[in-house]
């Protein structure tokens, strides 16, 4: 798999400029949303770079995550001259770079690509580690390639352009990253002051960035260590699915409420801390809410949990925590087990 090069940009003219220059290309594409062609196309649009760029805009939100955006763009590169040679740079939040990195891994068997996050989640999460992809039959990511980004440009510029949810939504992945870590950095992201202040933000999230980088590094291809970042994920993929089904959430939100039934979880079956637990849950509960679900809501999670892809045979399979950063993948949960700890994610 290409290496993947990531940059903490303070400087985004210079570092685009360098990553551009680094790919031997002869066409430019950009890819960009509805949202991010208005808010941040214009912030690189001056950049001699990017010069006779061709852009490619698809729908905004999760929603838009579809094959029939991926054959927007795959149309757009064919009929505006795309070669294998040719070069996409990926402007957006985390389903921008994911179904951009996915259609740029695919085109004429695969074109180079840059990302640009724009979105905290994109760059903590979204960006980083090559898993690209689409959802399909109601399913999150279940179409996808891991193939490695040539470069990840983290500016915290684009960070001015989010509302509080869609700050919040990556912030849940930072929680995670201090969860799989270490105390220190579970404590500070415990504190609200770093959703008021920008630079302990952005010290907190190239942080929050290395550990993804190194987990990344060491386990490419999801075999082993890189199976700790699915914290959360197993039923907040579950939460997600649920409410592409109703009124989609953002991607964080749901992970910060699959914390919630995990950590209960991690209780009951790996040891982990009682007062830990009721803490993360507390700064969860306090500022993501809950999403409504019933117990007759049960079995259709159950349902799409058992479709998670970390799933052997007919188990459900979580990564849990016996502590802070003492990590348990392959670990599973029977059907009853699971409904207790979705009790507790609506009554406790």
């Amino acid at each position: 798999m290409e290496q993947q090069k990531v940059v903490i940009s303070h400087d985004l003219r210079k570092a685009l400029t360098e990553a551009i220059g680094e790919v031997s290309h002869d066409r430019l594409f950009i890819l960009t949303d509805d949202i991010t062609r208005q808010l941040c196309l214009p912030v690189i649009a001056d950049f001699d770079c990017v010069q006779g760029a061709h852009v490619i805009t698809i729908g905004a939100t999760d929603a838009n995550k579809t094959l029939d955006s991926l054959s927007h763009v795959w149309s757009d590169l064919q009929r505006k001259g795309a070669t294998r040679h040719s070069l996409m740079v990926n402007l957006g939040g985390g389903m921008v770079t994911d179904l951009g990195g996915f259609a740029a891994s695919t085109f004429k068997r695969g074109i180079s690509y840059i990302n640009i996050p724009t979105t905290l989640l994109s760059m903590v999460d979204a960006s980083v580690g090559g898993k690209t992809g689409i959802n399909f039959g109601g399913l999150k990511n279940e179409i996808g390639v891991f193939n490695n980004a040539r470069s990840v440009i983290l500016d915290t510029t684009f960070l001015s352009t989010l509302d509080e949810e869609n700050m919040l939504s990556g912030y849940a992945e930072m929680l995670k990253h201090g969860l799989i870590s270490n105390d220190a950095m579970w404590a500070e992201l415990l504190s609200d002051e770093l959703l008021v202040n920008s630079e302990q933000l952005a010290a907190a999230l190239e942080k929050s960035v290395a550990v993804k980088q190194r987990i990344v590094t060491e386990d490419p291809t999801e075999q082993g260590i890189r199976k700790a970042l699915n914290l959360g994920h197993t039923a907040g993929h579950a939460f997600e699915s649920l409410a592409l089904e109703r009124q989609p959430v953002l991607h964080g939100y749901a992970v910060a409420w699959g914390l919630i039934v995990e950590l209960y979880l991690c209780c009951v079956k790996t040891g982990f801390p009682t007062d830990k637990m009721r803490q993360t849950v507390s700064f969860i509960r306090e500022h993501y809410g809950r999403m409504a679900v019933t117990c007759d809501d049960y079995p259709r999670l159950l349902e799409l949990m058992h479709h998670d892809k970390k799933n052997t045979g007919n188990t459900i399979n979580f990564t849990l925590l016996g502590n802070i950063g003492d990590i348990r993948i392959n670990q599973t949960a029977t059907e009853d087990e699971i409904r207790e700890a979705l009790d507790f994610y609506r009554e406790g």
